[in-house]
């Protein structure tokens, strides 16, 4: 395997875990964070190092096979939009757990659900393994969408 397939598949994850928990980890101490009314599909908080961890363990897998059966041409489409995703990723949690800004929370959530469909179809249409990988990845960022929704909604 190409070492930039490896250092792109397993780096920006990484990256992006390590700059989103930044954000993460201070924010959900505030008093802004504890004060909002959340509602009740609001995980508790136990899940979201274990999903985020499996699920940034699965991009990493995903990105890897999928580049490996993609043109280089192919492979550099791929890595810039895997590129963006993370920054997406790691750019909520800036936006929520730092700038208590949810509407544009909201905003940047849908671009990481939808940024992350077509990461997952160009995966699959590379490797249907890599695809499904996406699969859950997928429907935690559609979940993240309508959570954040929620919390706008009690907390207007």
């Amino acid at each position: 395997m190409e070492p930039r397939t490896i250092a792109t598949s397993v780096g920006l994850p990484v990256a992006a875990a390590a700059l989103g928990s930044v954000a993460t980890a201070t924010g959900i101490k505030s008093a802004w964070y504890r004060t909002l009314r959340k509602p009740a599909i609001q995980p508790p908080p136990a899940v979201f190092p274990v999903v985020w961890t499996a699920l940034y363990a699965q991009i990493a897998l995903a990105s890897a096979d999928a580049q490996s059966h993609m043109t280089p041409s192919e492979a550099r489409t791929y890595r810039r939009k895997l590129a963006a995703n993370m920054a997406l990723n790691a750019g909520w949690c800036w936006s929520f757990f730092r700038g208590h800004r949810l509407v544009p929370s909201i905003v940047v959530a849908g671009a990481l659900a939808t940024s992350t469909a077509d990461l997952a179809r160009t995966a699959g249409g590379a490797s249907r393994r890599a695809g499904w990988l996406l699969v859950p990845y997928t429907a935690w960022n559609s979940f993240a969408t309508v959570l954040t929704t929620a919390i706008w909604r009690r907390n207007r």
